[in-house]
Order: structure tokens, then sequence, then C-alpha cells
């Protein structure tokens, strides 16, 4: 599946393992570290059979005890030398696993942040949230837990089998004969565990999406007596996930037992083995009884490294999740200047430096939109043909029945969707092809839908200006009529909103987003009903406040009050996708068309010419 599709990407295995290979060589001396220390560990394990294999033959040599007393404090120091390596390896895994983690949830905030809005609306907040929490969670227990684990006993593994070699080639062979229906059983389980873990992380997504979105929408279920519905769909969606979970139990109840039937055959196998070797003379007790440890003490790392493989296909179906992300088309490659400039050390550069640096620069703030037209997926066609040309400084107001298509159309001059025909540019530089810190400096859209971020009110304001002062804070919340409640708090600026501190009502939240747009200074700014949730009063105030703050800046306001189109130097009339009427409240209340219309209607009817 594609972005364009609805779903985020998923990364195939190829992409995976490069994946891993960059997160391994970021961190490539922890790494070989706790590759060396693990080593080492196993070295250590591997002297302690040898020298029972050793005493058997000196005592059936006729030394006696005299050969137990001598080499079995070097059993002792050998055990003891195994455990330091082996805990300080999985010290430096740990460590190694907690920094890879880290990285891996930078870059996934990093990716989420780049993707369009288009992306993420088409995609839903379901499939988002299960990626940045099962998923990423998933990852952080791999490389906390697992990959350190799977590296000791891997390591201890393959030592062990290059001893049983190194004791008989021909006893060596045996045993990894005897492995054979391990290896069977483990190439009938990869090939399917991926698509089968991939398929249980696609339905969580859903799930998470079905109650994300039914929890966000309770009213309008409520209203619209839809409980039905939404509990069917829930069902269908758990349903879904059921059988997927249940399809990789089935697997792991295959595989499992498969696979711990197996352990005893190579034991087995060379105990027999040997001892016939042995009866002709062609190896000896010790050899055998040295080999048989080795092959029992394979078992233990064995089962782990199993256990850790099945594990392993569960998380790397997360990290493929996750790493998918890098596929989803991008806004942004680099990170915003601050942001680079705090993690180098290099001066931050403004927005248009940066696009000077090898972007697009608008010259000049006009905006042009030239016959553009949309339609949603799935949907039919919502502009058709638009044309308009918005000066510099001008406040326009656009208006027209619902589903005219003016909410589109604030959407494709804010660069969040590109127009399917047609273009709309900013200074001649198509908007959507904008770098995102430089879009926001050009143009920025406000709607009715606003969200206050867990953190003092400073930090809710400071996300649009890290440089602002307290001073500017507060000119900011004293353009939009917010100076005052704010004040009111217990603690001001400081005073904690959201989960645990001062819950905020609708008018608030959307005075703290106006203030934010205030603080981030746009060129061009597009409200669509930005206002919507305000009283009458305080919304005409608001938006008479923003009108002096902005002062010789471009104001595009999508208005259902018509006194916002009262005050605006040109009115542009939308209907059913198409610019019907475009001039000054004045010519187009004379010319009687439907502006006029609408104005009689929202003035009662009264004469639209002579109502101020």
């Amino acid at each position: 599946m594609t972005a364009g599709e609805g779903l985020l990407p998923v990364a195939d295995r190829a992409r995976v393992r490069r994946a891993v290979l960059r997160l391994v060589r970021a961190d490539g001396r922890a790494f070989t570290g706790a590759l060396l220390l693990n080593a080492l560990a196993a070295g250590a394990g591997l002297v302690g059979p040898w020298l029972v294999g050793r005493i058997v033959d000196d005592v059936r040599g006729g030394q006696g005890a005299g050969a137990v007393d001598r080499l079995a404090p070097w059993i002792l120091v050998c055990a003891l030398a195994q455990l330091l390596l082996a805990r300080w390896a999985r010290l430096v895994g740990y460590r190694f696993g907690e920094r890879t983690l880290a990285r891996v949830r930078e870059e996934y905030v990093e990716r989420v942040l780049a993707l369009p809005a288009s992306v993420v609306e088409r995609a839903g907040t379901g499939d988002l949230t299960a990626r940045g929490t099962a998923d990423v969670a998933t990852i952080g227990t791999t490389l906390r837990d697992i990959g350190p684990e799977l590296l000791v006993n891997t390591v201890q593994a393959l030592f062990v089998l290059v001893a049983v070699f190194a004791l008989d080639p021909l006893l060596g062979a045996f045993g990894l004969l005897g492995l054979t229906p391990i290896w069977v059983a483990l190439r009938w389980y990869l090939r399917r565990a991926r698509d089968g873990y991939l398929a249980e992380g696609a339905a969580t997504s859903q799930v998470a999406e079905i109650v994300a979105s039914t929890a966000a929408g309770a009213r309008t279920v409520e209203a619209f007596g839809l409980r039905e519905r939404r509990v069917a769909a829930s069902r269908d969606a758990l349903e879904q996930s059921r059988r997927t979970r249940f399809y990789t139990l089935f697997l792991r109840t295959v595989f499992f037992p498969a696979v711990e039937v197996t352990y005893t055959v190579p034991v087995v196998g060379v105990l027999l083995l040997g001892g016939w070797l042995h009866q002709r003379g062609a190896v000896g007790v010790g050899a055998v009884v040295a080999a048989a440890l080795y092959l029992r003490q394979f078992t233990e790392p064995l089962d782990q490294i199993l256990m850790r493989v099945e594990q392993l296909q569960s998380s790397s179906a997360s990290f493929a999740r996750v790493e998918g992300l890098a596929q989803a088309p991008r806004q942004d490659t680099t990170r915003p200047a601050r942001a680079r400039a705090k993690m180098t050390g290099t001066p931050a550069r403004t927005p248009r430096a940066e696009a000077a640096a090898g972007s697009l620069v608008p010259a000049g703030n006009r905006i042009d939109v030239r016959g553009v037209r949309y339609a949603y997926e799935h949907g039919g066609e919502v502009l058709r043909g638009v044309d308009l040309t918005v000066r510099p400084g001008e406040r326009l107001a656009v208006v027209g029945p619902s589903g005219a298509g003016k909410t589109t159309l604030s959407r494709l001059l804010a660069g969040i969707d590109r127009p399917g025909t047609g273009t709309v540019t900013v200074g001649g530089v198509p908007v959507a092809e904008l770098e995102p810190e430089l879009l926001r400096r050009e143009v920025v859209l406000v709607t009715q839908e606003h969200h206050v971020f867990l953190g003092t009110v400073r930090d809710n304001l400071l996300i649009a200006e890290p440089e602002a002062t307290d001073a500017d804070l507060w000119a900011a919340l004293a353009a939009v009529g917010a100076d005052d409640w704010v004040r009111d708090l217990p603690d001001g600026l400081d005073t904690r909103l959201g989960a645990g501190g001062r819950s905020t009502d609708g008018s608030q939240t959307q005075q703290l987003a106006l203030a934010r747009v205030v603080l981030a200074d746009p060129h061009t700014l597009i409200l669509d009903e930005a206002t919507a949730l305000l009283d009458p009063t305080t919304a005409r105030h608001t938006e008479r406040a923003l009108a002096a703050v902005l002062e010789g800046r471009t104001v595009i306001a999508i208005a259902h009050r018509l006194h916002t189109a009262h005050d605006a130097d040109r009115v542009a009339v939308m209907e059913n996708g198409r610019l019907t009427e475009l001039g000054t409240h004045e010519d187009l209340v004379t010319a009687d068309g439907a502006y006029a219309a609408l104005w009689r209607t929202w003035q009662g009817d009264a004469d639209p010419r002579t109502t101020a």
C-alpha cells in the first residue's frame, strides 16, 4: 500500500536491512565492543567442558583425584570470567540499545512532522498512533532486551559449534546434522511470520483508528444515532485483529514444539556415534564427553536464539512500519534551521536564507491561482477552473454556500494540497513546493480546529516563535483579546494547560491559536472560519484586532459571517466549485447577484444598498 491510497507505506526487507545497518554504524564502537566482549565470554565458557573432558581422560589414565584437584579451580575461574564478561557485554549492549532506540524515536518524530497534512489526513491518526506507540515500543524491547541477548547467544552458539568440530570433525558434522529438523521448522516459520505480523500490525492500526475516530466524533455519533454502526465497525475491526493474532499464534504453536523435540537429537546422536567410534579406538571418552557437554551447552543459546528470532519477526514487522514513514511524501528532508543549529553549533539561518541555499524563493508576496481544478479521492470535482489573484496587503473575503469549495481553495492556497490541474503560486513559486519553515513565514492557514499542547501558556505560544520574549507573547495575546483571561490565571504565562492543568474552552483555545499566528508573522493569513467558536461580539473584536496587527499584510478570510466580507477590500463568491463574482462589497451589492442575496439573508431581508 502507498500513502496515496490512504495508508502509510511499509518498508520492504531490503530497506529494513539498510536501516538496521545505518543504526549500527551510528554507534559502531559500542556495537563492536559488545561483540568483542560476547566473544570473550563465549570463549571463557568453552574452557569448562574441555577441562571436564581432560579430567575424564586423566582419571582414566590413572592420575586419580590429583587431576581433579589440579583442573577444577580453573573451571571455577573460567565460569567466573564468563559471568563477568557476559554481564559487561550486556551492559554495553543495553546502552547501545537505548541510544539506538532514542535515534529511532527522533527519526520517527522528524518524519511525522515532515509529512504533508494531506497525507496524515488520508492515513488517519490511528495508523500514526499505532506506529508511534505499539510499534516503537516493540522496537524498544528488541533493542533493549532482545538484541543484546540475541547477540550473546549467537556468539556462544557459534563458539560451541566450532569447539565440537575442533574436538572431532565427525562428531561435529553429526551434531550439526541433528539440527536439520530445527532448520526445516525455522524456514517454514520465517516464510510466513513477517506477513503475519505485518497483517497483525495493520489490524491493530485499524482498531486504533476506529476507537480514535469514534471518540473524537462521540457527539456526532450520539446526535445522529450512529451508535450501532460504530459498534459494528469496532467489532469488525476487532474480529480482524483477532484473526491475525490467532494466525501468528498458530505459527508459534507449530514452530516451538518442533524445536523443543529436536533439541535432544544432536546430544543423543553424538553419544551414540561417539560410543561407536570409541569402541573402534577412533576417539577418546573425554572427547565424547566434552562434545556431548558442548552440545548440551549449545541447547541453551540455541533455545534463546529461536525465541528471539520469533520475537524478531514481530519487531521486524514493527520496524518495517516505522521505517516505512521514510517512503511517505515529505515536505522537507532537513531539520528546521534552529533545530540544526542547536545540534551542530552552527548559526541558524533565516527561512529565506535557507531557501536561498538551494530551494525555491518567492519573488514577492502576490498569490496567483490559475485554472485550478481539484477533486478528492473517490469523490467528484470540488473546484472547476478557478482563477484568482490576491494582491499583497489585500483583505479578501471568500463567501458562498456550504460545499461551494471555499475550504478546499483555502487548503490549496496554504500549500496543504496540490491542485489536480492548474497552479497556485506565491511570488511565482508553487506554494506546495515551499519548504515548511519558509511556507509558515509566507502563508498560514488558521481553521476552527485548534489544539492546546500539554505545557504552559508560554510553551503553547513559543511553538510559533521560539525566540519571542515575554513582551512579545503579551503583545500577541493582547492582539487577539486573550491577555485579560491569561493574566487572571494563577501563574499567568507559566500556568499549565491541558491534562493535569487548567482546561480551556473553545474560544480560549482559538485565541491561543490566533496568538500563535501573530507571533509567526506571516505575510499572508488565511482564516477559514477561524473565529467560528467565538461569540459574535468577541469574534468581531478579534478580527478587527487581527486586522490592526496585520496591517499591510494579506488576509484571506473564508467567511460565513458577512460582516467580514463587508470589511474586506474585495469579496470572492464561490458557487459549485467556481468563482462566480469578484469585487468590492458595494459593487457586488449593487450588482444584485448571488452575493447581494446572501447579504439580504444575513441582514434579515433589508435593502442591501442601504445597509451599512
